[in-house]
């Protein structure tokens, strides 16, 4: 089976391609619009240079070898969810590029989407909640999904949404808070400035969420909306105090330094029911 995934170079992607090596067998091809240094492909993996916005579909399905999976992670503009880019430019060009792929010859395609499609409602998300967006990313991201569905209603193919909620882990962007936190220990900073930290949120290590996109690919392809989560509330604070705590840091937190951002709700989280009613064998033998 030959595996492409866009976005490669990017966070999540690189635990994917790990994760795509780790399960052996397959043809692993990695796209991205810049160049990868070729000690950070694993295994026989090939790489493609591809800019989404100006490819043409036909000739991209090609060049990345006529895959018979694409995990598409690629997306431009982030972090900054406000940016009217999100769809005033970037969402014609990525649905241009994936049904292009998909009228060339595509049979399977698993998209990462992002839980601020939810909007701002409260509590724990369900995959048949109805979308209701608050940001221009999130927005994009469900135009696109739907758009996506009224081809899959016309054209079949294998398709499924990955929600994403919340992740971190080593290689994550500088501006994030696993990353800020990380520094500031490092640096020997005697506190952390940071939000009240009492919105409660779903939180997954990216190395589990790069196992479950994979899984959602290859073991259960055309499952639909799926939310990629815990499906446990967990504080922000007591997030970063696990942080503090698993590295024996003496870094006092600086709680209601930055206010709450005002694109989403104080609590919320996803509901992991379907994700475990479609990969039931990521959860074997784990009590509850």
């Amino acid at each position: 089976m030959k595996v492409a995934v866009t976005g490669a170079s990017g966070f999540i992607g690189q635990y994917v391609l790990r994760e795509l090596a780790h399960r052996g067998g397959l043809e692993i091809v990695a796209v991205s619009r810049g160049e990868i240094d070729a000690a950070r492909l694993p295994g026989d993996a090939r790489h493609v240079s591809l800019d989404i916005e100006s490819a043409a579909s036909t000739e991209a399905f090609e060049l990345l070898g006529e895959p018979d999976v694409l995990i598409h992670l690629a997306w431009s503009g982030l972090p900054n969810y406000k940016a009217l880019h999100h769809f005033e430019d970037h969402l014609v060009h990525q649905y241009r590029f994936l049904g292009g792929l998909v009228r060339a010859g595509l049979r399977s395609l698993t998209c990462t989407g992002t839980c601020f499609e939810y909007g701002m409602s409260s509590g724990a998300l369900r995959e048949d909640m109805v979308a209701d967006p608050r940001n221009p990313y999130g927005f994009a991201k469900d135009a696109l999904h739907r758009q996506l569905s009224f081809l899959h209603a016309q054209q079949p193919f294998l398709f499924t949404w990955a929600r994403l909620f919340y992740m971190f882990g080593e290689g994550q962007p500088a501006n994030s808070l696993f990353s800020q936190f990380t520094t500031a220990g490092q640096r020997g900073d005697r506190s952390f400035p940071m939000s009240g930290g009492e919105q409660l949120r779903d939180f997954l290590p990216v190395g589990v969420v790069a196992r479950l996109i994979v899984a959602l690919a290859i073991d259960t392809a055309g499952a639909g909306a799926v939310n990629v989560c815990s499906g446990k509330p967990v504080s922000v604070r007591s997030l970063v105090e696990r942080w503090r705590a698993e590295r024996g840091w003496d870094i006092a937190l600086e709680l209601g330094h930055y206010p709450y951002p005002g694109y989403e709700p104080m609590a919320f989280w996803g509901c992991d029911a379907r994700l475990r009613q479609v990969l039931p064998a990521q959860f074997a033998g784990e009590g509850r």
